[in-house]
């Protein structure tokens, strides 16, 4: 009797051990961030600017983010970017609608045109932007144009929730990477 206690006794104390390892390894899976990111969603700002134009705009996606690039013919100005409530037109701030949970705002500062107004950017405000097609993206939902008005161009991002975002200046880019989760 007292041996088939003990054999019992054994087998709960090992059946506990193998749960409270695994409830902890669990718990550290909980705690990891989604493929490291860190990046947080408050504002990100960077006030310099640079003697460069916007020339293109492009997106693509990773397994853990989307990404927006807008391309430029210099160095990579500083930018201001950050979740808002309503995404307007430069200039009139008139409000521009956007798909997705919520919307991200990113003002480059750097023009849509040169120095003699040509543009070398061409896309219309309040409209997607030409050669964008963002079906099967798993955080963008929407991208629109918000002009280019006193040396700073805008962008509506309209994303599916607010997440967590990093941008990045690299040689004559500006990179806004989207989590598609936390």
């Amino acid at each position: 009797m007292l041996k088939k206690l003990l054999v019992v006794l054994s087998l709960v104390i090992v059946a506990a051990t193998a749960l409270v390892v695994t409830s902890s390894a669990s718990a550290q899976a909980a705690a990891a961030p989604y493929c490291g990111i860190t990046w947080g969603s408050g504002a990100k700002v960077v006030n310099q600017y640079k003697a460069s134009y916007i020339t293109n705009v492009r997106t693509g996606q990773d397994n853990c983010f989307d990404r927006m690039v807008i391309d430029l013919n210099g160095t990579a100005p500083g930018y201001n970017v950050s979740y808002v409530n309503q995404f307007g037109a430069q200039g009139s701030g008139i409000p521009i609608s956007l798909q997705g949970g919520t919307k991200l705002q990113i003002i480059a500062l750097a023009s849509a045109h040169d120095s003699h107004y040509n543009p070398t950017y061409r896309a219309t405000v309040g409209q997607p932007l030409p050669n964008i097609n963002l079906t099967g993206y798993q955080t963008f939902r929407d991208l629109k144009y918000g002009g280019s008005f006193e040396g700073q161009t805008s962008f509506g991002l309209g994303v599916r929730a607010r997440l967590p975002f990093r941008v990045l200046q690299l040689g004559n880019r500006l990179i806004i990477d989207v989590a598609h989760r936390w």
